[in-house]
């Protein structure tokens, strides 16, 4: 099994041998530590504090990964202890602009790898006709002792 490991304490990631490897940014498979929960975070979207939606792909996906770390910030956690996302980009005309803006994301989130896992799906809209990319996510907490 290749293990990509990620620092003690967080998530970790694995791709085994005998399955392709990721055809992008996520692991197989993503395992929280011991004396953690579960918390989910709802869908993201693009908008700014007070609610204002960029045009850009590129520049709502920034805010989609702004506002996932505000949570993680209220949570007490990082990055690193993200489990899984799930990612809706209206249109595969958005898929260059979403990926350029996630890379960046990651390479500060997770400059060694080790991502968690994630699934993309390319939809025809999403609930407002002017917001373009949506993330939801998992989120491995400790628990408090």
């Amino acid at each position: 099994m290749t293990r990509q490991g990620r620092a003690a304490g967080t998530v970790r990631t694995s791709n085994p041998e005998g399955l392709a490897a990721p055809v992008g940014k996520y692991s197989h498979l993503v395992e929280p530590p011991p004396g953690h929960k579960l918390v989910w975070i709802s869908g993201q979207v693009g908008t700014g504090p007070g609610g204002e939606v960029p045009k850009s792909v590129e520049e709502q996906t920034r805010l989609v990964f702004v506002n996932i770390e505000r949570l993680l910030d209220q949570l007490g956690v990082g990055p690193e202890q993200v489990v899984k996302l799930l990612t809706f980009v209206a249109g595969a005309d958005s898929l260059p602009g979403w990926a350029a803006a996630r890379d960046r994301t990651y390479a500060d989130w997770y400059p060694e790898g080790g991502y968690p896992a994630h699934s993309l799906a390319v939809v025809a809209a999403l609930a407002r006709s002017d917001l373009l990319v949506e993330t939801e996510g998992i989120v491995a907490v400790p628990l408090a002792s």
